[in-house]
């Protein structure tokens, strides 16, 4: 039998390590060179909550990752085929500025811009107590995740819807009552405002919950709904977890607080009686994971037929 004579060439086993990239403003993904999917969370910016009305509902919030739930109790969706080597646009969606007796305060919508790409619907803006507000209206927004009604004047029974596979939607009026419903969360719907019976003043529900996100390693939870602002009484109704602002308490009590900047949380929604601003939604987030990849740079024991004519001249092939 012939047999080559010389050096082995050995095999080099080489990994692509697995790459975490976290988007707190828009910007570029650059996949990794053997990068063929990523797996994602987008979330929008969070809506901002009414004046003297219902909470902001969440920026919507979509994911990949294997065994997550993505916005309003749906499973995850599919990773992205990508291209190796290959810069895609990210946009994070703003949350909405606060709202003082104007127009309605939407989040922005964040966008993956893969080949498919992923868009998740800015958070719907709280509606306004006042329907004589020019640009307002009582009624809550869709969204990504719907806004809360605004409060008392006129009743509509039905809360704000949320969009499919991003979120919930935002809480019913109540027209016995000054204060307002809370927005929708990621993982919940938001509450009606409380009353405790006919004439008697009541509290601003609470905004729906967010989802958790492990993604970047540890787990964060994100989209939580604004609370409604509560008329007149001085009581508080809380955001929901995932960044949810507190709505304003009314005679003696406390602002409406922001959505938390990067989390797509909704803004709380003002009261009557000192607080009646609604406040600013918060910006969204965009992650990107893509795996680790195996793979051998060059082969083990080949020659090309320069190299064996080579061995066969120089009297190294023999038999």
């Amino acid at each position: 039998m012939p047999r080559l004579i010389g050096a082995v060439q050995a095999a080099v086993s080489a990994t692509q390590a697995e790459t975490i990239t976290t988007f707190n403003s828009s910007g570029t993904l650059t996949t990794q060179p053997r990068t063929t999917e990523i797996t994602y969370l987008v979330v929008a910016g969070g809506g901002a909550g009414g004046d003297t009305g219902g909470g902001g509902g969440a920026g919507g919030f979509r994911t990949s990752v294997p065994g997550a739930t993505s916005g309003g109790g749906a499973s995850a969706e599919s990773a992205i085929p990508v291209s190796g080597g290959t810069g895609y646009p990210v946009t994070v969606g703003a949350g909405s500025a606060e709202v003082n007796r104007g127009v309605y305060g939407t989040g922005s919508p964040s966008v993956l811009g893969t080949p498919t790409p992923i868009t998740s619907a800015g958070g719907g803006g709280g509606g306004h107590r006042f329907s004589y507000v020019v640009g307002g209206s009582p009624h809550g927004q869709p969204g990504g995740c719907g806004g809360g009604h605004g409060s008392n004047d006129p009743l509509v029974p039905e809360g704000t819807d949320g969009t499919s596979g991003q979120g919930f939607g935002g809480g019913a009026k109540d027209a016995t009552t000054n204060s307002g419903p809370g927005g929708g969360g990621a993982g919940a719907a938001g509450s009606t405002a409380f009353t405790p019976g006919p004439g008697v003043t009541g509290s601003g529900g609470a905004g729906g919950n967010g989802v958790a996100s492990s993604i970047t390693g540890s787990s964060v939870t994100y989209a939580g709904g604004g609370g409604g602002g509560s008329s007149p009484r001085n009581s508080v109704a809380s955001g929901g977890s995932g960044g949810g602002g507190n709505g304003a308490a009314g005679i003696g009590g406390t602002a409406a607080v922001a959505g938390t900047v990067n989390r797509g949380g909704g803004g709380g929604g003002g009261a009557n009686d000192g607080n009646p601003a609604g406040a600013a939604g918060g910006s969204g987030i965009v992650v990107t994971k893509e795996a680790a990849v195996s793979y051998i740079d060059g082969t083990s024991g080949c020659w090309d037929l320069r190299q064996v004519y080579r061995q066969v001249k120089g009297g190294a092939w023999t038999s």
